[in-house]
Order: structure tokens, then sequence, then C-alpha cells
């Protein structure tokens, strides 16, 4: 796991270094073990490392055997084991042990075709010295990162785009369309970023830039749930076996690594899985971690000590209340680069600082298991609205939802009334292919109702959020079962943008932790698209197939436990006595009117209303509009008004050319 970054001047002139040191600064975090230099005239780029495999050996940047491609890589490559042994047998020689090279061998040896052959999590650069070409390409969930931006004559790229923004030409200014993205589908599209200027390569993705400047992009891998027939002719035993087989082999390979590999546990079935697979394949120590909350609402510490006590392992915790939530959320968006509606992050950046202090750099989680086995409230929530459709006079069907959701089971009168036509909206439009996520979208919507009119209307100028996420998306969700269309909108948006973004990479990186998810081997997503509704969610059960896989591994409790929805305290956090001073701050009306981007009356009436009602709560569109107000300007605190630059870097190893040179320690200015 590391950072990396790069310039390249398509019309010549030397890549400053110091322009790649102060990237490299800004990715300090993501890589403290190491920073590598590579120049090569118009082309430069560096590399901060974070030691997992080759500790010694692998500094990077890595070259082929006569110098032609240099790579640069954040993430891993779980399989490297059996690649370089079949690289080797083609005749090729390695000078390390670590993962990173054989992405150049296999390059090499097979071209941009390599990359259909990697089992990883990663972000790669490839240089090519003779054709003057670079090439950059990101895994298939585009679990790590990778940004770039065309600036005049030059092509810039990195894993943050805080390392991009310390480039002179580009200015620091938020787009309005990302913002009424992320405020609409809880991330931006990937042909965009927060910041003006500034875009994300699509996970599964390549970008190829040729010595005069264009830049060639292409889509290499896709999981297409809706394009895929379900394979109905197959029992469910035999997609229990095959998934279980998968999920046992994809947790071996996220055991490589030449330090401790730890795991977290929620207590729920995804991450109880991960851990008892490998205390099952494993006879060394494991150590679990586990964040609690103060707040006994959002607690699962009987859940988590019960798994722990199941498969005999040490579990390490950390207990977060309100005010350390507050006190985490200025790091939660430096960390995360975009607003957010929730305040989930901050306890899972608490976590990964956890982490650290106990002296590990993995850890495997549970990510991804919701979105291709079918685990969210939202896929059962369309099921019953697809049966209430066919009789939508019907009295009882809509009932269904309180299986689903509790708190409407027990409402009685005009409020059950009330609570029940919120999921009646659109409700006969089963032709529209955002069916099962409208009422999500637009329930978060709402928070644009407090930004700037004219915000919202140069953002609306090239279409809403709904339009250009059906642009993108296109035919994919014209086809197949409705589940395979909620699990696709699903993995574009929620998985993609936020889950592995806001609450995966950045938080774990926030503290140098890799993170590794078995659930999206690519292998066995592949076999869970293919797997038929009825055994994915069986009446209103959740996830029926892989409980079934996980259910000789946990505790029967775990098996059968419903799923918890991991939330964090929000009020107490930002409107109780000891709010921190920063809410006051940037929630002032002269400093919203500075921002430009609220309407400072309604984020005045807001903050009011969370304040009086805080004992008795207020609803949940508030609480996200809470979150989306004070995230958002800490963003233009952070990166606009007042910007949080890192450190210059200092290399340990620098290359120019093909040559290896003595780098410069003497730490230059910031």
């Amino acid at each position: 796991m590391c950072g990396i970054a790069g310039v390249f001047h398509f019309r010549g002139g030397e890549v400053p270094r110091e322009l790649l040191l102060d990237m490299a600064g800004e990715l300090a975090h993501r890589g403290p073990d190491g920073t590598g230099l590579y120049r090569d005239g118009n082309l430069g780029m560096v590399n901060t490392r974070l030691s997992i495999v080759d500790l010694a050996g692998g500094d990077q940047p890595i070259p082929n055997e006569d110098g032609r491609y240099w790579v640069v890589q954040n993430g891993e490559i779980f399989n490297y084991v059996e690649l370089r042994a079949e690289l080797i047998a083609a005749g090729h020689r390695f000078t390390t042990t670590c993962d990173t090279e054989v992405l150049v061998h296999a390059f090499e040896e097979w071209g941009s075709g390599f990359l259909d052959r990697l089992n990883g999590e990663f972000a790669v650069a490839i240089w090519d010295r003779r054709e003057r070409r670079l090439l950059l390409a990101r895994d298939r969930f585009g679990i790590r990162p990778l940004f770039m931006a065309e600036v005049g004559d030059s092509f810039v790229f990195g894993s943050e785009a805080k390392a991009l923004l310390r480039h002179p030409a580009l200015e620091r200014a938020l787009d309005p369309v990302a913002l009424l993205d992320t405020f609409t589908l809880w991330t931006t599209a990937p042909e965009r970023s927060i910041f003006q200027g500034i875009r994300e390569l699509a996970p599964g993705s390549r970008a190829t830039i040729d010595r005069d400047g264009k830049v060639t992009l292409d889509r290499w891998w896709t999981l297409p749930f809706t394009r895929i027939e379900p394979d109905g002719a197959r029992s469910e035993a035999d997609f229990v076996e095959e998934v279980g087989t998968l999920l046992a082999d994809a947790i071996r390979l996220r055991l490589r690594a030449d330090v401790p590999v730890g795991v977290y546990l929620s207590g729920g079935l995804d991450s109880s899985g991960i851990a008892a697979g490998v205390r099952h394949r494993s006879t060394t120590e494991l150590v679990t971690f586990a964040v609690r909350f103060a707040d006994p609402r959002f607690d699962e510490r009987e859940h988590q000590d019960r798994m722990a006590a199941a498969i005999g392992t040490e579990l390490r915790h950390v207990t977060v209340d309100a005010a350390e939530i507050a006190a985490l959320m200025p790091d939660v968006v430096w960390h995360g680069e975009q607003p957010t509606v929730r305040t989930a992050p901050a306890p899972l950046l608490a976590l990964s600082r956890l982490v650290r202090s106990q002296g590990y750099k993995v850890v495997l989680t549970g990510e991804g298991a919701d979105e291709v086995f079918a685990g969210y409230d939202l896929f059962r929530e369309d099921k019953v609205r697809r049966f209430w459709a066919k009789a939508p006079e019907s009295r009882c069907r809509p009932l269904l939802l309180g299986r689903i959701y509790p708190f409407l089971a027990h409402s009685l009168g005009r409020a059950g009334a009330m609570r029940t036509r919120f999921f009646a909206q659109g409700l006969t439009r089963l032709d529209d292919p955002l069916y099962s996520h409208r009422i999500r979208f637009a329930n978060t919507s709402r928070i644009a109702a407090l930004m700037e009119p004219e915000v919202v209307t140069e953002a609306n100028s090239v279409g809403t959020a709904e339009d250009r996420l059906l642009e993108r998306l296109g035919s994919e969700l014209l086809h197949g079962t409705p589940l395979k269309r909620a699990q696709q909108l699903e993995a574009s948006t929620f998985l993609e943008g936020y889950l592995l973004h806001t609450q995966g990479d950045r938080m774990l990186m926030g503290n140098a932790i890799e993170g590794r998810f078995p659930y999206l081997d690519y292998r066995l997503a592949e076999v869970a698209a293919r797997v038929p509704d009825r055994y994915l969610i069986a009446g209103l059960r959740e996830k029926s197939l892989l409980r079934k896989v996980l259910a000789p591994l946990l505790p029967p409790a775990i098996a059968r436990r419903v799923k918890h929805p991991y939330r964090a305290p929000i009020l107490d956090a930002f409107v109780g006595p000891d709010a921190p001073e920063y809410v006051t701050t940037l929630t002032a009306p002269e400093r919203v009117a500075e921002t430009g981007l609220f309407a400072r009356e309604g984020v005045a009436l807001l903050m009011e209303k969370c304040r009086t009602r805080r004992h008795q709560g207020v609803s949940e569109t508030d609480e996200m509009a809470l979150v989306g107000v004070l995230s958002l300007q800490l963003l233009h605190e952070q990166f606009v008004r007042r910007p949080r630059l890192a450190a210059r870097a200092i290399p340990n190893r620098e290359v120019v050319g093909d040559r290896v040179v003595q780098p410069n320690t003497a730490p230059g200015p910031p």
C-alpha cells in the first residue's frame, strides 16, 4: 500500500523535483516508510511507501530488466506469487520479491491485457521510456483511488486530489455539479471530483497518455449484474459450495504479507465470516479490532464479544463518544476530500489509529458483502414495494415494510399513514431504471434546498444528478431482474463512491493501514452476480445464500443475526453543550455567506432546529443536512479558504532516467 503521483509535460521541459516532492508530501500518510522519486525529462513520478511485502527490497520505482518500463503502485497484487513464477518461466529476471515488480514484467510480457490476470486492489502507473507513453490503471472495484487532471500542456495524477492541488496551475475551487451529485447520490461521478478540473479514473478503467498529450480512456472490467443471466439450472447447494470455496481462497490470498495481519470485527455476519475464515485457515495468533460507542444505541459490543469468544481471538477495541466524533470530523473531511452526510467515517478513523498504535499495517474487513450478496434493507424494500405496486390500494401489502423497518410496525394512526405514504412515492413506476433508489435519492437531495439557488442552477445546467447517473450507466439498467438492477446501482454509487472511499480507503490510510476486502475478490463477485435472486433474498431474509455459506463457521446467534446498520451519533456531536468551536464558526451567517455555497437563512434555521430538538431528535434528513453543511464548510475551509498543506517529502530513493542517484536528504521548504 502506498501513494503515487506524477506529472507528464507534453511539450518538453523537465518536471520540477520540488513539485514532485510537494505532491509526495501530501501523500505521506499513505506511505510513511519511504519516498521514491523518478524523473525522466518531461515525466516525473513519486511513490510514498507502506512496506508490507519485501520490506527491505521493495522500494519504488521499479524497472524491468532493460530499464524501458518503470512502475509505481498503490495497493497489493494478491496473486503475485503465481504470476511471478509464470513470468520467471517465461524468462523474466526479478531483482526483488515484492508484488509491484510483477506488474512491470507482466506489462512487458502481456501488454495492457496484463490487468485481466491481476487479483488485487491497486492503482498503478507504468512509464514506457522508449515510446514516451504513460499507462494508468485502477482495480476492478476502485478500492484504491486515482485522480487525474489535464493542466495546459501537462497531465497530472495522484492517489488523492490534494496531491494534484499542489500543481500551481490548478485552481482550488469546488465543482457545483459534483456537490449536487454528492448531496443526491452520496458520491461524485468518476468523470468528476469535488474539485473543478480534477477527475477520477473510473473503477476497472485504464488511461493511456501518449507523447503528444492524447488521453485514451477505456473500461477493462465491469461487473454487470443486470447483463448476467442468473444460472437458474444450478441448485442452491452448488452455489453454496462454490461461494464457500472462493471465499476461502480470497481470504488465503489476502493473508499474504511480511507483516502481521489483523481483522476488523463489527459483530455482524460479514466481518464475523472473515474473522472465522481467517481463524479456520491459520494457526497463528489472530488479533481482531472493533469500534464501540459510549452511546448504547449504536453499540454492538455484545455481538463482538460473543464472536471473539467463539473463535478464540484477542479483541482490541476503541470506544468512541460524540465529543471524539466531532473532534475527528476535520480530519475525516481532509482525508476524505469530499462532503459526507454521515458521521460514520469518524469512528473508523479512530479504529485505524488504534490498529496502527498496536503495530499493525494490514486488516481484512467485510466491505462488499452487502452489495454482491444483497444484504441491504434497500433491496428488501424494493421487493416489497414492487409487490405492493401490483395492488396499490391494498392496506395489507405495505404492512410488510414493518418487517424491514420495525418503527413502521409500531406506527399507529396519522403518523403511521404518513410514513407509509413516504414509501408510496413513485410506487407504480416499475419501469423506472432508478426505481429501487428513487426514495433514497429524493431523501438525500433535500439537502440541496439549503444551497444557494445560483449553485443549484449552475449544477443543473448539465442535467440532474439522476439524469447524469442514467447517462453513465446507460443500458446496464435496462436488462436483468429488479434485484440485479438495484445491486448495479448500489455498487456504482454507494459502494464505489462512498463505502470504499469515504469510509474505506481514506479512513484506513489516514493512519497508514491497508484494508483488504475478501468479498470483493472479483472471482467471488462474478459468481455472486450469477446467483438467482431467490437464493440471495429468501422471502424477506437478506443474504440468505451467504448465511448458509458461513453458518458452519459461526455461532448460531451471529449466523441468524439481522443486519444492524452501522451508524454513529450526530446531534450530540455537533449541537450538544460540548460541541467544538468550529461548528459555531463555520455555520455563522457571515462565514456561510463568505463560502457562498449555502443560503445563510436556511442554515440558521437548521442549526436552531437541531439545537432545540436535540433531546427528542430530528428527522434523518435534517441529520444528514447538518453533517452535509458542516462537512462542506470544513472542506472549503481546509482546501480553498485556508489550504492545509503538508511538508515537502524527503526521498530515500531517487532515479533519473535509468540511473539511481544519491538523494538529497536536506529538507526543503514546505
